[in-house]
């Protein structure tokens, strides 16, 4: 006789974090976050519930709140089952999830960490005595928060700024799950399409590697001639920026910087583009402007597979995912980056978490990489037992 549970998805992932689980262990031992609160302002899904135990392990109090449109109910209600004070919910409302960043700040977290940097943002605006610093997850937050390093003033390391972040998370799993996310939303295929990227950074890179070998052509567009050569050297077409929009079926931005397609670009899509957004943020695709624009006949929605189709007067349509907000953690079923990717990432927040706690970090230390001694910890112990 058998005797079966039934699992959930969370309970899947944190089975599937071995690193994470490891470092709970160890914290559990060493309770590096005894007497401590931490503030977190992070997309809250199954791989985030892992990364918030191992800190509670560690002896942190928890007081937690998500990014825009990206919070998963489910998450929500586990976390706070396990005594995880979450503030809000899933919006799309910015007033509403700045209220939520306020409301996280009136508890006065020792440590926080950001996501995009909407916390140390406000605590640029609004500073308090306890704050110890923390850490700042994207190259999009670390953009917004390096003009404020002065007004911070405290240690603030940037887990995108790892080598290990780079390559194991950004260039193979949002690629990855960037692609993923395209089949889910249309249940189209790649084949033969014309894909643009927009960017060559470490995302952009995944991100063009996964659809050429799912047999698209892809082209590459970036700012700068040295990435653009870098991507012309790897085998991608890199055109001009209008002919690479004229021509595309699919276009996918992840560059980390806002109007990256605008209603101007409108008389340059193509009748069926799709429209993806990998960036942290939902305006790199200005996707308000786009729907108001005088070219525009009418805007449809495809019930709860969060797909937008523009009617143009002239009878083209173009096709938007997840309403410009991050595509691989937004629509149906949004699973986000690979397990084995946040476990690497997350254990690095962790071990990062666990500098800033030790009080061994100054204000020199506000908005920069990880320090290479962790990566190099993080790096050994995954390989341990992984090989």
């Amino acid at each position: 006789m058998t005797i079966s549970s039934l699992l959930s998805r969370i309970d899947w992932v944190g089975q599937s974090c071995t690193l994470l689980r490891e470092t709970a262990t160890e914290f559990e031992r060493t309770q590096p976050f005894e007497g401590l609160t931490i503030g977190t302002a992070i997309h809250l899904e199954p791989k985030t519930v892992a990364l918030l135990m191992t800190l509670k392990a560690g002896g942190a109090r928890l007081v937690a709140t998500g990014n825009l449109n990206s919070t998963q109910p489910e998450t929500v209600a586990y976390l706070r089952t396990q005594g995880i004070e979450v503030i809000g919910g899933q919006t799309t409302d910015e007033a509403a999830h700045h209220g939520f960043i306020d409301a996280l700040l009136d508890q006065n977290p020792e440590i926080l960490l950001d996501n995009g940097g909407d916390l140390f943002a406000r605590v640029a605006e609004r500073p308090y005595a306890k704050l110890r610093g923390g850490t700042e997850e994207t190259t999009s937050g670390r953009t917004r928060l390096e003009p404020m390093r002065q007004a911070i003033g405290l240690p603030v390391l940037v887990i995108n700024d790892s080598p290990i972040k780079q390559f194991a998370e950004n260039r193979h799993a949002v690629g990855q799950s960037l692609f993923e996310s395209y089949m889910r939303f249309t249940n189209r295929s790649t084949n033969g399409k014309r894909v643009t990227v927009f960017g060559y950074g470490a995302c952009g890179k995944g991100t063009a590697a996964c659809f050429k070998n799912a047999y698209s052509a892809v082209s590459v567009v970036d700012i700068d001639p040295v990435t653009t050569l870098e991507a012309h050297l790897d085998g991608f077409s890199t055109p001009l920026r209008d002919e690479a929009i004229r021509s595309a079926d699919i276009i996918v931005t992840v560059t980390g910087y806002p109007a990256i397609l605008t209603a101007a670009d409108t008389g340059l899509l193509k009748d069926g583009v799709i429209l993806i957004n990998g960036g942290h943020f939902p305006n790199e695709i200005d996707v308000a402007a786009l729907r108001v624009d005088a070219s525009v006949k009418r805007v449809d929605s495809y019930g709860q597979d969060g797909i937008q189709t523009i009617h143009l007067k002239d009878g083209r349509r173009v096709h938007i995912l997840s309403g410009g907000h991050m595509a691989n953690l937004a629509g149906p079923r949004p699973l986000g980056n690979s397990v084995e990717s946040m476990d690497l990432g997350f254990t690095l927040q962790a071990r990062c978490l666990e500098r800033v706690a030790s009080g061994k970090l100054d204000a020199s230390m506000c908005v920069v990489p990880v320090p290479r001694d962790i990566d190099a910890m993080v790096a050994a112990a995954y390989l341990d037992l992984h090989r």
